[in-house]
């Protein structure tokens, strides 16, 4: 029995480019690698363990979640944390491939 989960990249809003959502909440989004779903869930770690990587501000550690859709764990790593606009768009273009699905297994 394999115990590892699939990766999928997360994204966490903040500032600008969250201002579509309510302000308390602080979320994290990811598709699912199984189903292709889109999910969220309530991010953990604080801001300052964010580190510059790539280009972005990035938790390299990553978190653990259960798709609420086909009941799978994933693991959610990278997340990186976007501040506005600009930051979406050029991280779109950049991670359009990952955020589909990813086959790391």
């Amino acid at each position: 029995m394999s115990l590892l989960s699939k990766e999928a990249v997360g994204v966490r809003y903040t500032g600008w480019a969250a201002l579509g959502r309510d302000p308390q909440e602080d979320t994290l989004e990811y598709n699912c690698p199984y189903c292709g779903e889109r999910g969220m869930k309530t991010a953990r770690r604080t801001h300052d363990q964010y580190h510059f990587t790539d280009g972005f501000l990035q938790d390299l550690q990553g978190e653990m979640a259960a798709c609420r859709s086909c009941r799978h764990s994933l693991r959610i790593v990278p997340v990186v944390m976007l501040h506005d606009q600009d930051e979406k768009r050029r991280f779109e273009g950049v991670f359009s491939g990952e955020l589909v699905s990813s086959s790391n297994n």
